[in-house]
């Protein structure tokens, strides 16, 4: 399915139901957020339960703690990136109860192709991962720590990884995890000053 137009791409992944026709137990619709000319692409790795609820990328406490480590208020983030995730929709909690549920395999193939549309028709300037997910998705690379604090290439476009701001996870508990996000953070900006 190959979409022409970004509006007509995102008109589609709004009523996709690929993954609840497959039998995954997804709790939100998909998450889309609006085109407005950005030129920064931020890849995640699935919407969190407030997403999911109100329908818009970032919305909680991680999204707050992002914009917090990138320095924006919540309309610049808005303004600056457009927000996309491997997958579209909340996926739920996981069985463990600590975060949210990990998208399977065949859940993410199933929303490859609006990161794929997203790619063709947006040509962003900067790309951002957030997470070993997100990193691995778009990159094909395995180990988020080694390569968080650099910048990377993608096919010409800059990418530079960040770990993810959950509250789950333990990676800044490390003074030189917490070093390495210093470092990715001021290349983000660096690029974005040049966009």
């Amino acid at each position: 399915m190959t979409h022409r137009t970004l509006p007509a791409l995102q008109r589609a992944n709004r009523a996709c139901r690929a993954c609840a026709e497959g039998g995954y137990p997804l709790d939100s619709l998909p998450v889309v957020e609006l085109y407005r000319g950005q030129r920064a692409y931020l890849f995640g790795q699935a919407p969190g339960k407030l997403e999911g609820e109100e329908r818009r990328p970032w919305r909680g406490r991680a999204g707050r703690t992002l914009r917090r480590w990138l320095e924006l208020e919540e309309d610049e983030f808005y303004a600056t990136f457009y927000c996309a995730a491997v997958t579209r929709c909340y996926p739920g909690k996981a069985p463990s109860g600590r975060g949210d549920r990990t998208p399977t395999r065949r859940e993410r193939e199933l929303c490859a192709v609006w990161r794929e549309g997203e790619l063709r028709l947006l040509r962003p300037e900067l790309l951002v991962t957030v997470g070993g997910l997100a990193l691995h998705t778009l990159a094909g690379l395995d180990r988020l720590t080694a390569v968080v604090g650099t910048r990377l290439d993608l096919d010409g476009t800059p990418l530079v990884p960040l770990p993810h701001p959950s509250g789950a996870s333990g990676w800044l508990n490390d003074a030189a995890n917490r070093r390495r996000l210093e470092r990715a953070l001021a290349l983000v900006r660096e690029e974005l000053a040049k966009l």
